[in-house]
């Protein structure tokens, strides 16, 4: 590349690194090295560039795959930029820029590189590449140094010590991203890795040390979404003659080396990322999501994902029990903040899950929090959003939900948040609501979604183990919840009647005909009823335990009584119908009684005063219905895909040939 400015059309004929990639050996002491980390050319901005400098430099990083063995070049570059670390900390201090700016150019063309090498090779090829010496052709010394675990363990050094200024910025993004290119030859596999070098160097070694240092500096940048720096915040100024050395150099890192691995990558159909405010935070985000979904090794469990286990809040004095390894304290004010604030992204609400899923210290805190309604909204507007979210972001956004409920607490505190205007429900305007209502409405939207659209089962049953761990706390459910509850049931009793009679239709076809194959309405049918009774017992269970508070369910009963009707004989809901049925039937007595033409007003005065003079042992107790979730067995088989699957279209920037990718199918788009 060289001191000067250059273009990405001109990478394969650039002397430099045709020196780097050729069959000359370089040695580390080279004066070659500054010549070739002084460059600088106008950053990509957008995916296609991005594609051009991959297909621009991979001839280069062919040669050097296929010269390597015999020259150790590679091995020679990562010993000059490790050798630039040790001093990297002090050069921050010392405000030392083109230090800093050429050691960045290093780590910049070492992942350019190892990004290709991943991809052409398997790990125990790559591996070879990095101990190689300059010897024979296949000769290998069992001594020689592992340059491939000494440069995860810089990384990780860097990540977590170098101090992150103006002038640190660009650096401490590009080793992240270095080593989410390490962690990357997942990609390139179709099953989960089990057992990989990447494995063996994380989880064991030098670099095993620095496992909680490293997830809490990930999440405290997640934390803190540092913007990067603005255009010539930390350059040298412009000569008066408009230009020389040192300001081409700089304005190459200012205006953005950084920004080819924070662009959008291409090959799929998901949505564009919105412009990253903080590169920085995203990217600590996907390594963080990557580390903590590795599989544990067969003779030691994951560290990463003990680490975020058992990390407990600032606040906390307790000491840690001696058998948690890896325990750190952070500040569990500041991250709920931010992830309330960042749902919008896939990444932050599969930390969020993670976090309440696999860490009870972070679980409990949240729960005991008066401003739930700041976690909780973003989450309901990312499943009222369905048809614009993937299913993978709306599944973890109703697992969510479901955890929370598995909490009788939370479930009574929601009903207590009023909340005015919510502008993004636009089914109705609700002026006034309490969050337990918006919830239960925006659950049963889910629902219906899926019963017209994906039909997807593991998608209605985790909505309804929700409204089921919340049915006995339903309390002053606004009149517009209570409506859509009934309207839910009626439209299932309408699906059960529909399947009813295809099946008996099909049934009399079979008669005359036994050739066709029928359709399996018989399946159909004992699921939609399955759904019914779910739903009964929901209601139900209000009924029985808060029929007090919701003067309004009784109302929206009342109105559709007749949708029971059909199943107070029905072997499968008989017993469940009972409470319904006696509540329908004391009710419209009373109503009878008060004469015709009532006002709504009146009829739900009539309700108050009526559920005073219900004798509640009238009402058949049923056990409680508590629904708790529990993850699949194999999840990594699950969240491994789906992890990668987020680096790969997320601004990381790092372009990935979707023909190579082999870990899950990629679109044509």
């Amino acid at each position: 590349m060289g001191s000067n400015s250059s273009r990405i059309g001109d990478l394969p004929k650039n002397e430099y690194l045709k020196k780097l990639s050729g069959t000359e050996s370089v040695s580390e002491n080279d004066p070659f090295w500054n010549q070739l980390l002084s460059f600088s050319f106008p950053a990509p901005t957008s995916s296609t560039e991005l594609k051009l400098l991959e297909e621009a430099t991979i001839s280069v990083c062919r040669s050097l795959v296929e010269n390597n063995p015999r020259t150790g070049n590679l091995g020679a570059l990562i010993k000059v930029f490790l050798s630039r670390t040790k001093e990297l900390k002090l050069s921050a201090e010392c405000q030392n820029h083109i230090f800093i700016w050429q050691t960045h150019n290093a780590l910049f063309i070492i992942c350019c590189l190892l990004k290709v090498f991943i991809c052409e090779m398997s790990e125990e090829e790559l591996q070879l590449h990095f101990t190689y010496e300059e010897k024979s052709p296949g000769n290998y010394s069992s001594d020689s140094e592992d340059l491939l675990e000494e440069l995860l363990c810089c990384l990780m050094q860097l990540i977590t010590d170098i101090p992150l200024l103006d002038i640190t910025y660009e650096i401490s993004v590009e080793a992240i991203s270095t080593m989410v290119v390490f962690l990357s030859c997942q990609l390139f596999h179709k099953e989960v890795l089990r057992q990989s070098i990447s494995h063996k160097y994380l989880m064991r070694g030098p670099c095993l040390p620095y496992t909680s240092k490293l997830v809490k500096t990930l999440l405290y940048n997640f934390i803190r979404q540092e913007k990067p720096p603005p255009p010539g915040a930390h350059v040298f100024p412009q000569q008066s003659d408009g230009g020389g050395l040192l300001y081409g150099l700089a304005s190459g890192v200012a205006t953005g080396l950084w920004t080819v691995f924070t662009l959008g990558g291409v090959g799929s159909k998901a949505a564009a990322s919105p412009e990253l405010s903080s590169p920085l935070a995203n990217q600590s985000l996907l390594l963080l999501l990557v580390l903590a979904n590795l599989t544990d090794a067969s003779d030691v469990p994951n560290p990463y994902r003990q680490a975020i286990m058992s990390f407990k809040n600032t606040q906390d004095s307790s000491p840690f029990p001696s058998s948690i390894p890896h325990a750190f304290q952070i500040n569990f004010n500041s991250l709920y903040t931010a992830l309330c604030e960042q749902q919008t992204s896939d990444q932050a609400t599969l930390l969020l899950y993670t976090l309440l899923h696999q860490n009870s210290n972070i679980r409990t805190y949240m729960l005991a929090r008066t401003d739930m309604e700041n976690l909780v909204l973003p989450i309901l507007e990312i499943l009222y959003h369905v048809e614009e979210r993937n299913s993978h972001h709306v599944y973890m956004a109703l697992i969510i939900l479901l955890i929370l409920t598995e909490d009788d607490g939370f479930n009574r505190s929601i009903h207590e948040v009023i909340l005015k205007n919510i502008t993004w429900y636009s089914e109705r305007v609700l002026t006034e609501i309490s969050l337990g209502s918006l919830l239960i409405l925006v659950v049963i939207r889910t629902i219906q979604y899926n019963m017209t659209r994906t039909r997807d089962k593991y998608l209605h049953t985790n909505c309804l183990a929700a409204l089921a761990n919340m049915s006995a706390q339903f309390r002053s459910l606004h009149q517009y919840a209570a409506q859509r509850i009934i309207s839910l049931f009626s439209l299932l009793s309408k699906k059960h009647n529909k399947v009813l009679e295809q099946a008996t239709q099909s049934l009399r076809g079979s008669l005359s005909s036994n050739d066709v194959p029928l359709p399996d309405y018989a399946q159909d049918l004992n699921v939609i009823e399955e759904v019914i009774r779910m739903m009964l017992e929901i209601i139900n269970s209000c009924l029985t335990n808060s029929l007090h508070h919701n003067p309004n369910l009784v109302y929206a009963l009342l109105y559709k009584r007749d949708l029971f009707e059909q199943f107070r004989t029905h072997p499968s809901f008989q017993d469940i119908m009972q409470n319904i049925d006696l509540v329908i039937t004391f009710f419209s007595s009373r109503l009878l009684q008060a004469g015709a033409e009532l006002s709504v007003e009146r009829v739900l005065e009539i309700i108050k005063q009526g559920v005073v003079a219900l004798p509640k042992d009238r009402l058949k107790k049923f056990p409680e219905l508590k629904f708790k979730y529990v993850e699949e067995e194999q999840p990594e088989e699950f969240f491994i895909p789906y992890v990668w699957s987020l680096v790969y279209n997320s601004a990381v920037g790092l372009y990935w040939n979707p023909q190579a990718i082999q870990l899950f199918t990629m679109d044509s788009d």
